[in-house]
């Protein structure tokens, strides 16, 4: 769609040059979304230059890559489809002409690689980069955080840490192991394997973006139950171990406390098993370990071995 004169069109003209084809209905007051089946799902998210990440830490198309992740993990977490996403961007007016382009190619990539595309969004001068994003989503059969039922097992996609452990070399200034980095600067939203456990039946699903430690806890609010938890039994990601030695706390211990690993805590009927989740890892290519259970109560009860763990999640305003 032909856009009318200007400097801010001119940028907007760049970022859709850099879309290419997938931002041909881009232009209009509004985007239209098309019908499909099942319940249409949104969410929001927002990352703020300072708070979710530093300049100096990640190049442009990284920095729209994680923030597009970050939301799209939402819709994981409901066991739905990728449709598509909305970007409004604040961009400093010190920001060269194609900065935002480069941002938003960060998010073209990363809601393609999930079957989705970009439908539209805002553009507009800011103090600092901001970069928030509108997910929408189609699920069949949509799973919430309230679903889960005692004697329901929990378990976890892929591993714990390896974000903490690229945020914890970046303050110090050095440079993260790659497998570390690439954990913090390019997350994957795990939109198949949340498809993969609503077909097989998940009661309660959830991403871990502030840390196992703490948003176990909302599923337990949210369910009206308690929540058992054996932190040896998490999958710890390789880069942990350097970094839980340098802290001085057990490297399962680490991971639980690390946010932003955008895996998925799912709780599942006893009926569903080893060989069960053997197969979702081929379908998905994404392991899924168990870690826990469901029990009538409240709260979350973590152990290390025997001994009782009390761990926080990440909180904006604490």
């Amino acid at each position: 769609m032909k856009l009318g004169p200007g400097r801010e069109f001119d940028r907007i003209r760049a970022l859709l040059q850099r879309l290419g084809p997938d931002a041909d209905q881009i232009g209009d007051d509004c985007s239209v979304v098309p019908d499909g089946p099942g319940s249409l799902v949104i969410s929001a998210d927002l990352a703020v230059e300072g708070i979710h990440f530093r300049r100096e830490w990640l190049s442009l198309e990284e920095i729209g890559w994680r923030a597009a992740a970050a939301a799209l993990s939402d819709l994981a977490a409901e066991g739905a489809r990728a449709v598509g996403l909305m970007a409004s961007l604040g961009v400093p007016a010190e920001a060269a002409e194609d900065a935002a382009a480069d941002v938003m190619g960060g998010v073209h990539a990363a809601v393609g690689a999930v079957g989705g595309c970009v439908l539209g969004g805002d553009l507009s001068r800011s103090d600092q980069w901001i970069v928030g994003i509108t997910v929408l989503g189609r699920a069949v059969r949509p799973v919430t955080r309230a679903g889960a039922r005692p004697g329901d097992q929990l378990w976890v996609t892929g591993t714990l840490g390896a974000s903490r452990a690229g945020l914890a070399a970046l303050l110090r200034g050095e440079t993260p192991p790659p497998a570390a980095r690439e954990a913090f600067a390019r997350p994957k939203p795990r939109i198949a394997s949340g498809l993969a456990l609503a077909r097989a039946g998940a009661t309660a699903l959830l991403d871990l973006s502030d840390g196992l430690g703490g948003d176990a806890g909302h599923l337990a609010a949210a369910s009206s139950l308690g929540l058992h938890i054996q932190l040896l039994q998490l999958p710890v990601a390789g880069p942990v171990l350097v970094e839980a030695t340098r802290a001085g706390v057990p490297p399962a211990v680490f991971a639980a406390l690390g946010g932003e690993d955008y895996e998925l805590l799912a709780a599942l009927p006893s009926s569903f098993g080893p060989a069960d989740a053997a197969a979702m890892q081929r379908e998905t290519g994404v392991a899924l370990t168990l870690i826990g259970e469901c029990r009538a109560g409240s709260g979350v009860q973590l152990r290390l071995g025997q001994d009782a763990i009390a761990l926080p999640g990440f909180d904006h305003f604490a």
